[in-house]
């Protein structure tokens, strides 16, 4: 059976990871991709497990070589995935998940129309908010640039495979297992 790569897009705030993190538990079958960086490794990230940690000038040239399928930067680093990387852990038979922004899914699904993408929502854009603030992570100008930016990442979802609508983690969960499982069922 044809393995297919997942991209998994959503608003920060909105559980992605939360939801990711839950899925892979009771689907150890599926592996979430490995990004490249250029930050530094925080406390307890291992190379190699959390990111591929490199140097601003090997990024530079892999961009160079062509040899992302999708790279931004952000606060002055850069973060990219590997075509080999995804190439790899698919000819070797893994089902694999990519967690990135949707400008990045975007460009994945340019370079590999066969990727599915799927965009978690938030239940309203004040759940969004209050789910925000209740974080306490951020100042009011960062938080109000957030629901900016999802306005636009709402608009470009409008391109993706499927939306789940994250109002309940284990409703979320099992979406995500449906859409995966049909789809690897069309593969």
């Amino acid at each position: 059976m044809n393995k297919k790569l997942f991209v998994v897009s959503g608003s920060s705030g909105v559980g992605k990871g939360t939801v990711l993190k839950e899925f892979l538990k009771r689907n150890p079958d599926f592996m979430l991709s490995i990004s490249c960086t250029t930050r530094k490794p925080r406390e307890g990230e291992v190379d190699g497990v959390n990111y591929f940690f490199i140097s601003k000038d090997e990024f530079k040239k892999a961009v160079q070589s062509d040899k992302f399928l999708e790279w931004a930067e952000f606060a002055g680093n850069f973060y990219g995935t590997k075509k080999k990387f995804i190439n790899q852990c698919l000819e070797e038979g893994k089902n694999i998940i990519l967690e990135i922004d949707t400008q990045g899914a975007l460009k994945v699904k340019q370079q590999m129309p066969e990727a599915i993408l799927i965009f978690i929502c938030p239940p309203s854009l004040e759940a969004l908010e209050n789910r925000l603030r209740g974080r306490h992570t951020e100042d009011e100008e960062t938080i109000q640039k957030r629901l900016m930016e999802v306005q636009e990442e709402i608009k470009r979802a409008e391109s993706f495979d499927y939306k789940i609508v994250n109002d309940n983690l284990d409703n979320a969960v099992l979406e995500l297992e449906k859409i995966l499982s049909g789809e690897q069922e069309n593969a």
